[in-house]
């Protein structure tokens, strides 16, 4: 469907005025693709296929999210350009009223088959649930909250696991962006019948939101330990009619070719566009297309994808100086691994019953708790109440003998100052419950580097929680090799908790890509500020523009002022009769 010379901009010029200007949207996530960055995708996802020109060739194409369709007609386009006997099968369905309306006339316009238009939310109600697809396209909502479906979608992960679209988890609810891509995947061929390949644009988010054990950390663990990742391209910003963030095109697929197996290709096309005549709400840049006149910036990346090199640099004026950055990147599988390592070290409290300390008592929950009751029974209730008054000041007695006993001495063994106050309680009678000892050495303890480390029953070290860290090792080296060079040496005591070691996934494009620049030197700054003489004119002009502003602001004040001296007294005026309101009201 052509939409004119005028709306070539996006795919859904279209669809805005049938649903709005997109800025009207009540989905903020919501983004109408620009055609540039569909047909990269599309280059993206069929330039390496090889079959595509053989005869009456049939594939099928899918976009979860189809809004009006632009995605399937340009995948379409590409292969019938190829191909004029191809067969290329459109599906997809759209929760948008006019939207689908939109996208099913047009596959009638065209001769497609419209009922594989289908209306209705994906996540709730898949039209296609047994059809698999050989390719996949979509531009999901950025950031949408996944509140309404989270029911339906965890009864699914929970009941289905992997036989279900979420048996790799489930990301944050205010996140939804890896649920529409297990979705995808989920619909993908099984390699013996072809395969499928992914195309899909998303925000920063899903590269690297979520620690290790999270939800969006298992997702990206699923996808890359299965060898479905084959690259990630960051576009360059401002591309999107209502939004200005960062946004990538991942590119999967279960079937790599043999040298990207275990491979993944980080392409970096920030630099890759030209500057639009004239904006369109927050687009100001545009991929440059050939067959729109313009540099061929979406080919020179398709062929980056297609050459799969490491370390491939590109020169481009920036700042306007020429300058040589690296555009693409080949990683193994594991170097996006790591394994999260919980650091501990040794708890050192010293404990002395002095005044201060015995005070503190009386703020730890476990003793103020003696004193309260849940009873519904008001003489039950103070009954309880009075009962936990004189436990408390039993307590408080006790704490104030073994301070007479021990002279207020600084225990700075735990085991040794347990073993004093329990003779002390014993001899009292009071004998404190566990929940009491606790709130007890919460008060009377300090952590202290000088005391001895504390040990459970076993002669193990407790852990501090104030001191405990973590550390990042990457999923090639080995942990210990990096604790011994890492931490050992700065904290000879600590050690690792293996029972809270997880492994994460992430993809740090940003910094793969991220290049050093020194500062100017101070000559060079220097140069550049204003000559003596020119600085003495623009203090001089300065001084006298704010001199004016000054004299004008009296005069104004000067102004008013006299005006609320006649409001004075024209009121003074009114109320003792000096003038008749009613004639001057006439």
């Amino acid at each position: 469907m052509d939409y004119g010379d005028e709306q070539r901009g996006a795919d859904q010029s279209l669809p805005a005025r049938f649903v709005g200007a997109e800025q009207a949207n009540e989905e903020a996530g919501e983004h109408f693709t620009p055609r540039e960055v569909i047909t990269l995708m599309v280059d993206l996802l069929l330039s390496p296929e090889k079959d595509l020109g053989r005869s009456h060739v049939v594939k099928t194409i899918y976009d979860p999210a189809c809004g009006t369709g632009g995605m399937l007609s340009v995948a379409e386009q590409y292969i019938r350009s190829l191909n004029t006997k191809a067969q290329p099968l459109l599906y997809g369905p759209d929760w948008n009223d006019e939207a689908w309306a939109v996208c099913k006339s047009d596959m009638l316009i065209k001769g497609e088959e419209a009922d594989n238009v289908r209306q209705g939310a994906t996540f709730t109600q898949d039209g296609f649930e047994k059809e698999k697809f050989d390719y996949m396209l979509e531009n999901p909502p950025f950031g949408v909250t996944w509140k309404q479906q989270e029911k339906y979608i965890t009864r699914e992960r929970d009941t289905l696991g992997y036989e279900g679209r979420f048996g790799a988890g489930t990301p944050r609810v205010n996140d939804g962006s890896l649920l529409f891509l297990q979705r995808m995947l989920s619909k993908m061929r099984s390699p013996k019948e072809g395969g499928s390949r992914i195309g899909i644009v998303f925000n920063g988010s899903p590269l690297f939101t979520g620690d290790a054990g999270s939800g969006e950390s298992e997702i990206r663990r699923w996808i890359i330990e299965n060898d479905w990742l084959e690259a990630v391209v960051a576009l360059p910003n401002q591309l999107f009619y209502n939004t200005g963030i960062a946004t990538y095109i991942w590119v999967l697929t279960n079937r790599k070719t043999k040298d990207r197996k275990g491979k993944v290709q980080l392409i970096d096309a920030r630099q890759f566009f030209i500057k639009m005549r004239k904006s369109l709400g927050n687009k100001r840049n545009k991929i440059g297309d050939k067959d729109e006149g313009e540099p061929d910036q979406i080919g020179e990346i398709s062929r980056i994808h297609g050459d799969f090199r490491h370390n491939v640099a590109r020169t481009f004026l920036v700042d306007g100086k020429e300058k040589p950055l690296i555009v693409s990147k080949i990683f193994d599988n594991e170097d996006f691994g790591f394994h999260k390592i919980t650091v501990e070290r040794p708890l050192r409290l010293s404990f002395q019953a002095s005044a201060e300390r015995i005070t503190r008592l009386e703020e730890q929950a476990g003793f103020k708790g003696l004193a309260t009751s849940n009873k519904k029974s008001d003489a039950i209730r103070l009954k309880e109440i009075e009962a936990g008054k004189e436990r408390q000041e039993a307590i408080r007695g006790l704490l104030r003998s073994f301070a007479q006993t021990s002279g207020e001495m600084l225990y700075k063994d735990r085991k040794v100052f347990l073993a004093d106050l329990k003779k002390l309680d014993r001899e009292r009678g009071v004998r404190l419950d566990a929940a009491e000892l606790k709130a007890v050495l919460a008060a009377l303890g300090e952590r202290d580097e000088t005391a001895e480390i504390c040990r459970d029953r076993e002669g193990i070290p407790e852990p501090d929680s104030e001191l405990r860290d973590t550390e990042t090792v990457p999923l090639k080296e080995s942990i210990e090799g990096y604790f011994k060079r890492e931490v050992l040496p700065h904290v000879p005591n600590a050690w690792i908790d293996h029972s809270k070691a997880k492994i994460g996934y992430e993809i740090p494009l940003n910094r793969h890509f991220y290049c050093y620049e020194p500062p100017r030197p101070l000559e060079e700054i220097e140069a550049d500020r204003a000559c003596p003489t020119e600085q003495k004119a623009i203090s001089s002009y300065l001084d006298r523009e704010t001199s004016k502003i000054d004299r004008l602001i009296e005069k104004i004040e000067a102004a008013i002022e006299k005006l609320q001296e006649y409001r004075t007294a024209l009121i003074t005026a009114a109320v003792t009769g000096k003038i008749d309101v009613r004639e001057a009201a006439i």
